[in-house]
């Protein structure tokens, strides 16, 4: 007992020595001014309050090479918490200057931001602080604030490029969160991220962070990242003095999830603690690391173990959908599309809504007008008859039509919003006004299979593989249904099996129509993408969205020479071929046993 006392307060005495004489960080010749080199200028600007923090003014500052050239677009960086990245721990105007001299990095603008403070509007009463509400939080709202309120303000002085490899960003503690969330969000705005003693810890929700990157298609993000080993770390409490966890644990688990995925991602482990004195001594070294190869894009790569042997090809994305076939527009002269329903030869079938009409995409992204005149229809499916059918609530009917129009109204006096319809002709369908499911059998008769109560909200329906089960959305609910299929139609064994991710700002999943895959795979459409739950209800991956920041609102399958899927988003149709196949009505199939 004596030996094992005295082995732990040696390894105590050890760690602590270690600590005391970690390594020293400066800074180097690339921050501090050099003879002979052209200095940018900075100048000081106030953001006036806007839609996303109201009556919160934010201090900002522009730095500008003295290679500023207004007639090129400017690659830029955003800085957050500013005021520090430009003190003298950190000098990044000094850096840009030496840097860009010496051809390192192309010409850029520097932004830099403190995050807001509110104003009282009362004497001798405390202001309102907005740096962790803006910073720490993994919603998109930060994102929105830079790109729809902060860019514009500087581009009205100044030439910024709109290439998101052109943009990167940068932050410290919360702020490397706000650097790293506003890039996640919207990629299509920002490609590079330098996060320095990042807090990925369970504060504001970062803390779940790595495990949605494992699950998420990949981003085209660059992403820099370094810590401390004494993060919030003492003899006594090796894991953390934080009550939301440890900061260098959290940062490795990060940087795991992140080059698992497949990210270029680079982790830095020093030995300081919660501050900037080591990431202010390599602030060039992560600038040139961020920008190396510039300006040949960044892109997205498969994960490197793909290729090794014992890699677990289980729900993973890229067992889905291919690296380098990603979303392509559906043209034509549409202007809304909703609810995409496939027929046996690929054509797929979806409503325009402001034209009154159903519109039909050929294999080829050929579009032609199927149907005109109709008013009100929320959801298409394809029948195994050949026939489309409809749910039209305005007019409290479900209607289908032959590949020659011709029009059969299929039931009245129902409030359908979304449908299936199985290989004999029944229809399911939710009635979201009175909260239930309804059966319309293949004789036309109408009655409530499912009534008011355990679902929120139903939205969406969808048939397994073999037709057994019916699955049910609801849009209210982080929960999707599964039910068994009776012999008469009933549905019995109702239980809330599929679990979803949930929008950071908002209590609801709102999540619509559903489909399954062959192999009993279900695709829900989500605003954060396409969320796939294997048939065992676990939520296993995210695809993304074709535009960033706005939700996939329906999904269908097509078949072909080449499996495709179909997406709508912010009102265009998509489409991208996939390694799945589709469940659909004509051809029920019995779908293999889940794994555990």
């Amino acid at each position: 007992m004596k030996q094992i006392v005295l082995l732990l307060l040696l390894a105590i005495s050890v760690t602590t020595v270690s600590r005391a004489h970690g390594e020293t960080y400066s800074l180097g010749p690339d921050s501090q001014p050099q003879a002979g080199v052209p200095q940018g200028t900075v100048t000081q600007y106030t953001l006036p309050p806007g839609r996303y923090y109201p009556g919160t003014p934010h201090a900002y500052w522009v730095y500008v090479p003295a290679q500023y050239n207004a007639a090129h677009p400017a690659p830029f960086m955003i800085f957050l918490d500013g005021s520090q990245a430009l003190g003298k721990q950190v000098r990044v105007p000094v850096v840009l200057d030496n840097l860009i001299a010496k051809r390192e990095l192309p010409p850029m603008i520097g932004i830099f931001i403190d995050p807001g403070v509110l104003p009282t509007a009362r004497p001798n009463a405390q202001n309102r602080y907005n740096r962790i509400f803006e910073y720490d939080s993994i919603s998109g709202r930060f994102a929105s604030f830079l790109i729809d309120e902060l860019i514009p303000a500087v581009s009205s002085k100044y030439n910024l490029s709109r290439n998101p490899d052109d943009r990167g960003l940068s932050g410290v503690s919360t702020g490397a969160v706000g650097a790293f969330m506003a890039a996640w969000n919207r990629p299509d705005q920002f490609h590079r991220v330098l996060s320095f003693i990042g807090t990925y810890v369970a504060m504001k929700g970062a803390d779940s962070m790595p495990a949605l990157i494992r699950k998420t298609e990949p981003r085209p993000i660059r992403i820099f990242m370094q810590d401390g080993v004494n993060d919030h770390i003492v003899p006594a409490e090796p894991w953390g003095t934080f009550y939301a966890g440890s900061w260098p644990i959290n940062n490795r688990v990060m940087y795991q999830a992140l080059e698992y995925s497949g990210y270029d991602v680079k982790l830095v482990m020093g030995t300081e603690g919660h501050n900037m004195k080591q990431g202010g001594a390599i602030m060039p070294d992560a600038l040139r690391w961020l920008w190396r190869g510039y300006p040949a894009p960044i892109v997205v790569h498969q994960p490197a173990a793909m290729r090794e042997p014992g890699w677990d090809p289980r729900a993973k994305v890229y067992s889905a959908v291919y690296v380098d076939k990603p979303w392509v527009q559906i043209k034509g002269s549409y202007t809304s599309a909703a609810s995409p329903a496939p027929d046996k030869d690929g054509n797929v079938y979806f409503v325009d809504a402001a034209l009154h009409q159903i519109d039909k995409a050929a294999a080829d992204g050929t579009v032609t007008v199927f149907k005109q005149g109709v008013t009100g229809v929320t959801a298409l499916r394809m029948g195994a008859n050949r026939r489309l059918y409809a749910a039209e609530p305005q007019q409290r009917r479900i209607v289908s039509w032959g590949m020659d129009g011709s029009e059969t109204v299929v039931a009245r006096s129902v409030d359908a919003q979304h449908i299936a319809v199985t290989q004999q002709g029944a229809i399911y369908f939710t009635d979201t006004t009175h909260k239930t499911i309804g059966l319309v059998n293949a004789a036309g008769h109408v009655r409530t299979v499912v009534p008011a109560g355990d679902i929120a909200s139903p939205s969406g329906v969808a048939l397994s593989p073999d037709q057994a089960m019916l699955i049910v959305s609801d849009r209210q609910s982080r929960y999707s249904w599964s039910y068994e299929i009776a012999p008469d139609g009933s549905l019995q064994y109702g239980e809330p099996f599929y679990r979803l991710e949930m929008p950071e700002e908002s209590w609801m999943s709102h999540t619509g129509g559903a489909w399954e895959d062959t192999d009993g795979m279900v695709y829900f459409p989500t605003p954060m993408g396409i969320q796939v739950c294997e048939a065992n209800g676990r939520m296993a991956e995210v695809l993304n969205a074709p535009q960033p920041g706005s939700p996939i609102t329906s999904l269908a399958f097509a078949p072909g020479s080449e499996e495709r899927l179909y997406v709508t988003n912010n009102g265009r149709l998509y489409e991208r071929p996939v390694k799945i196949t589709g469940a659909q009505v004509w051809s029920p199939v019995v779908p293999p046993k889940p794994r555990l």
